[in-house]
């Protein structure tokens, strides 16, 4: 097949998959505004001191911008002419649809209508987004190793995973972090092709930025739940928990863990804390951490896709063909 037949066929289809991806949002949108209590969030939300939650906004953008600074790497890592001004936007929007709407929309699908739309190749889309996961899923293993190691983290009578478990887990995941760190370093073979992408080993440099951006953003997102709840917990053992929610959320496949996160903090917390003040920093965390930047996003997407063609990138000549 020529390159002419698979862009006039790309041409045909492109059009109807537009119109689907908008119709997928708006359903998705519509879903996302059933499930949730406005009602409760407004509530609630009057209900702390408008200091706390300046700090807990602060907080969630520097978070916001932590996880979009994922993209600068792979902009490195595929050694094209993208700009911050061009990058930054997308990861924002992505990580906020990712957030609400399941990582397929957000940080898939909603990575690759944006980028393309930048003039950036899918083999290229695809090298920034699995660089992103990793990144993500790494600084995730890092810290959670210290963290479950250390053992912050008790885990109530009853659970399958136990405590001492619990610290096996974070000990395995240390030495994950550490074989990754020295496979960047020391691996004479630096490239492998799955499918037909290949995909390069990063150096020990980039692994160390990956490393500390990663656990970075994850830090932020428990600094901006331990703002909210109750004073007395420590922050060690609020970011413990977010943790294991985390790995909650991905299991159950539910958009935006809704559900998942409240009940995980309250098991491993309402012996430190009652269940109200609990629920009630939670749902605060939710709409400072979800929703409003969700919001903010759909305004920004619309703005980067208005701008598009102002925003692409130049290809080179082997990039054309």
């Amino acid at each position: 097949m020529t390159s002419e037949t698979k862009g006039s066929r790309f041409q045909r289809w492109k059009k109807p998959l537009t119109i689907a991806f908008f119709l997928l949002l708006i359903v998705l949108f519509t879903m996302l505004a059933r499930r949730i209590d406005w009602s409760e969030v407004l509530q609630t939300l009057g209900e702390f001191k408008v200091r706390t939650l300046l700090i807990a906004g602060a907080l969630t953008l520097c978070s916001f911008l932590v996880y979009a600074s994922f993209d600068l790497i792979g902009r490195t890592y595929i050694r094209q002419n993208l700009g911050w001004k061009q990058i930054l936007p997308v990861g924002i929007i992505s990580y906020a649809f990712n957030l609400n709407l399941s990582a397929w929309v957000g940080g898939i699908a909603m990575r690759y209508r944006l980028y393309s739309r930048l003039g950036v190749s899918t083999s290229n889309i695809a090298k920034i987004l699995g660089l992103s996961l990793a990144t993500n899923w790494f600084g995730y293993m890092a810290i959670s190793g210290v963290i479950f190691s250390s053992g912050l983290v008790t885990m109530p009578p009853g659970w399958k995973v136990s405590t001492t478990a619990l610290q096996g887990i974070g000990a395995l995941l240390v030495l994950a972090s550490l074989g990754y760190l020295a496979a960047c370093q020391f691996s004479k073979k630096r490239a492998w092709t799955i499918r037909g992408m290949e995909i390069n080993l990063p150096s020990l440099r980039m692994a160390c930025l990956q490393l500390m951006l990663g656990a970075l953003n994850w830090s932020l997102m428990a600094a901006v739940i331990f703002t909210l709840l109750p004073s007395k917990l420590d922050y060690p053992l609020v970011l413990g928990v977010l943790l294991i929610s985390a790995i909650a959320g991905v299991l159950t496949h539910i958009p935006a863990g809704l559900g998942v996160l409240e009940a995980v903090f309250i098991a491993l917390l309402q012996h430190e804390a009652s269940r109200g003040s609990l629920l009630a920093g939670l749902i605060a965390y939710r709409a400072i951490y979800f929703i409003v930047p969700l919001l903010i996003a759909l305004v920004m997407y619309l703005g980067v896709e208005a701008k598009a063609k102002a925003l692409r990138v130049k290809k080179t000549p082997a990039e054309r063909c």
